[in-house]
């Protein structure tokens, strides 16, 4: 961050110095809301939790370096007290993106692929200055302000995801660093609940392109229709990806590899390029895209962008990690988190990489779906039962209507195999659906079934905690 004395950060957070804190002393960075996290010159920020209070853990903190603690009450350290942490940690962070002229703020949102997107696009950026991006998906009322305030005078890119659970979560992420090129991936079916429908959804993240000056872009998906009609919507330029020959940044003559990696040509407005992923699924031609288009408008050249795009691989832990095992058992951890289209996306991958393979998955049942939430789920459980799957465990509460239709979706394949045994290449139905109350007997009991060769696809709500399946089945390879 840009070095600030105490007084000054009281100033901007209306907090008031306690606990002998010197206004003078000076805050280099890091923010850090863990005390595990705290060095010197650093500021800690303490919040309230469900399971524990950082105020307990505030002279740890200032013991490991941290020049004060910004607080909600008086603790026995240098303090600035506030009335709200989270509203004063907002209000450093956007005093400190004003203070950061030289910076161009990139805002990614979409219902999925956020992350893998703005780690893609950190990559691009990096080969034209220095960049911020958050690590894993800091996308929220907490992690966008941390992410922020590593800023600093040095910095030329703020790559920032912005995540939503209500309408005006973006609008005030974006009030923090106004971002002049917004990335808007999908409107899909995550949180849908909690917004009550996907127009809502729709609302909420197209409040990306709202925020956009008149001199800011755009770049917009457009093979989503309600992406695409975000374009009514903003003042800014608006530019378009996707697969399409309406879209300027767009693939051509996409194929799959037996590992379910893509290889197309990106075509931009001045050229194209080839371009071969390292990331594994057919998603991710449409996040890599994205990162092309907002790289594109920086004016990084397409031979450029598609050799860093080849180059990439996973960044953030968890989302379609692919390791195999010494006995050739491949184990797909996508398990930080799920809802129905991210589990199709990963069902198409698992499709393409376990080609000729016995095939396996760990699911959960998904969350916050709101009314819809029993039909979304039998629609994923019919479509693992129905996926030829040698083996389906699904973990954890709420499980009924996703084995209701795992095992409806299995006896069609069933009998369709029996009608129709002599044509090759039909799906066999899954010989195993079990339901495991959790992440730990999901592995044991999967373990026994595999033999060399096969793959195994783990996805779920990350409340689940099914990365935890992946770690047992790896013999802790994964970390």
């Amino acid at each position: 961050m840009i070095p600030l004395p105490l007084a000054r950060i009281a100033e901007i957070t209306s907090g008031a110095l306690s606990g002998m804190a010197d206004p003078r002393a000076v805050v280099r960075g890091p923010v850090v809301i863990d005390s595990r996290d705290a060095e010197p010159g650093s500021l800690f920020v303490a919040f309230k939790g469900a399971r524990s209070d950082g105020h307990d853990f505030a002279a740890q903190a200032v013991r490991a370096g941290a020049v004060a603690v910004l607080a909600s009450r008086p603790v026995e350290v240098p303090t600035i007290i506030v009335p709200d942490t989270t509203a004063a940690l907002a209000e450093l962070a956007t005093s400190q993106a004003a203070a950061l002229p030289k910076a161009t703020v990139i805002g990614v949102t979409g219902s999925a692929g956020k992350t893998t997107t703005k780690d893609l696009l950190a990559l691009l950026t990096a080969r034209i200055g220095p960049t911020i991006a958050p690590a894993g998906n800091y996308n929220n009322e907490i992690g966008h302000p941390l992410t922020v305030l590593k800023a600093d005078a040095d910095t030329r890119y703020l790559v920032l995801e912005l995540s939503a659970r209500t309408i005006g979560n973006i609008a005030a992420l974006a009030r923090i660093a106004p971002p002049e090129i917004g990335v808007v991936l999908n409107v899909g079916t995550a949180h849908l609940g909690v917004f009550g429908g996907k127009e809502a959804i729709a609302k909420a993240k197209g409040e990306l392109v709202e925020a956009l000056p008149r001199t800011g872009v755009a770049v917009l998906n457009h093979d989503d229709p309600q992406v695409r009609a975000m374009a009514s919507r903003t003042d800014a330029r608006v530019t378009y990806f996707g697969r399409t020959e309406e879209a300027a940044i767009r693939a051509e003559e996409l194929t799959m590899d037996e590992r379910g990696r893509a290889s197309f040509t990106l075509r931009t407005p001045s050229g194209a390029a080839p371009v071969r992923l390292k990331l594994y699924g057919a998603h991710a031609v449409d996040n890599a895209l994205a990162a092309a288009a907002a790289g594109y408008e920086l004016g990084l050249p397409v031979a450029t962008i598609a050799a860093e795009l080849s180059q990439a691989e996973p960044r953030s832990r968890w989302r379609m990690e692919v390791t195999d095992r010494p006995d050739g058992v491949t184990i797909i951890n996508d398990a930080y988190n799920a809802n129905p289209d991210s589990m199709r996306a990963a069902f198409d991958a698992l499709g393409m990489l376990g080609r000729g393979r016995r095939r396996f998955a760990v699911i959960a049942a998904l969350r916050e779906l709101g009314e819809e939430s029993p039909a979304l789920n039998a629609e994923v459980g019919r479509l693992a039962g129905g996926s030829g799957l040698a083996g389906l465990i699904v973990t954890g509460p709420d499980a009924g209507p996703m084995l209701e239709g795992a095992h409806a979706a299995a006896q069609q394949a069933a009998q369709q195999a029996a009608q129709q045994a002599a044509q090759p290449g039909h799906p066999s139905p899954a010989t195993h659906i079990v339901h495991l109350p959790d992440a730990q007997t999901a592995a044991a009991e999967m373990a026994p079934w595999l033999r060399p060769g096969d793959v195994v696809l783990i996805k779920g709500p990350r409340a689940m905690g099914l990365e935890r399946t992946a770690e047992l089945l790896l013999g802790g390879v994964a970390q």
